[in-house]
């Protein structure tokens, strides 16, 4: 069954206020969650509402956050999002980068005491409405070993940059440092799939293909999957963002990112405030001529998409092709949500009392 985005976003709106948001508040977090089911990434999007639901329920979310910041310079901040759902925090950061980037030339934003903010591209193309280039960075709740560890250590600590060209679509390049993100095992599991091996190790640290094996002690692994296919490479680029994100900020990192889970406990206190984020804006004048920039950036787009394709493969793609041809297709057909997906949004609507239904 298919649904128009305005209905997606109006569920989610109405369920948010419900639980104690604003109407501005709830307004931001729909936006986030209905741009993910448009762009394909359905792990990120309506999938999660039920996991907030079980944060607000255990009281773990503040729905009624008072952002703050806390520290900055001409260029740079510290934001604290009073335990905020992760997209009030992360939009209210990344708007703090953009403002600064605007007077100084570039922003940069490290944030504390968040959740989970659903896609990190999100935040990166809010610069591209001001013609610059954005950064978004998260660390996660720890479901990944290490290279050689059988020990979750780090989330899977998401990257996205955009970058706007002329007359070409940007660049938006927006992917987890893990081979798989977590919402795409739990869609994996509602689906009754298997996934593949080099995404997910089990207790004992041997490859599996059981999507639900999170559940079972076991642990996701670092881009590469393994040492001989360069998980090294991946761990240092998870760690890399738990840093910028956790340390810069003061938000727990490693092992002391809070789950986006309620059935999850909290790690103990005294290693930071929730979730951590970074951000950075930069302005294009701030290094070239913007329209050399965007003619330079046009010809790197089509060199790239013009490059021999491999026999038997598809032409060469540009990071963003597939999730803009996605939203194409999804605002003019409607978004396809899993029947369990569904049905999970409609019983936590009942147990509410919300009108709306799916």
């Amino acid at each position: 069954m298919y649904h128009s985005h305005d209905t997606l976003h109006e569920f989610t709106r109405t369920f948010f206020t419900t639980i104690g948001c604003s109407a501005r508040d709830a307004e931001i977090i729909a936006d986030v969650f209905v741009a993910a089911e448009l762009r394909g990434i359905g792990s990120h999007g309506l999938l999660r509402v039920a996991d907030h639901y079980n944060l607000w329920k255990a009281g773990r979310l503040n729905t009624s956050p008072r952002l703050s910041i806390t520290r900055e310079t001409v260029s740079t901040a510290v934001v604290d999002g009073d335990n905020a759902p992760g997209m009030l925090a992360a939009a209210f950061s990344m708007e703090t980068a953009i403002r600064k980037a605007a007077d100084a030339g570039t922003g940069w934003v490290a944030c504390r005491n968040s959740n989970h903010f659903g896609i990190a591209g999100y935040y990166a193309m809010m610069a591209l409405r001001h013609g610059m280039i954005g950064i978004c960075l998260t660390n996660a709740n720890p479901l990944v070993a290490p290279t050689f560890s059988v020990s979750r250590l780090l989330g899977t600590n998401p990257v996205a940059v955009a970058v706007p060209a002329g007359k070409e679509p940007p660049f938006v390049a927006d992917f987890a440092t893990t081979p798989i993100a977590r919402g795409k095992l739990e869609v994996a599991v509602k689906k009754g799939e298997k996934t593949l091996y080099g995404y997910v190790q089990d207790s004992s640290g041997r490859p599996t293909d059981d999507p639900d094996i999170l559940r079972k002690g076991g642990a996701m692994l670092p881009l590469g999957g393994d040492r001989e296919h360069g998980s090294h490479k991946g761990y240092c680029l998870g760690a890399t963002v738990d840093i910028l994100s956790a340390l810069l900020s003061g938000a727990g990192f490693g092992p002391f990112v809070p789950p986006s889970v309620a059935y999850l406990p909290l790690p103990g206190e005294g290693n930071g405030k929730g979730t951590g984020h970074f951000f950075g804006a930069m302005r294009i004048d701030a290094f070239r001529d913007p329209g050399e920039f965007m003619e330079a950036m046009d010809r790197w787009i089509l060199t790239f998409r013009n490059a021999k394709s491999a026999d038997g493969k598809p032409s060469v793609l540009i990071p963003g092709d597939v999730e803009r041809e996605q939203e194409q297709q999804n605002r003019e057909r409607g978004i396809e949500l899993l029947p369990s997906v569904r049905d999970e949004l409609n019983k936590i609507a009942g147990e509410l009392g919300m009108e709306t239904r799916l």
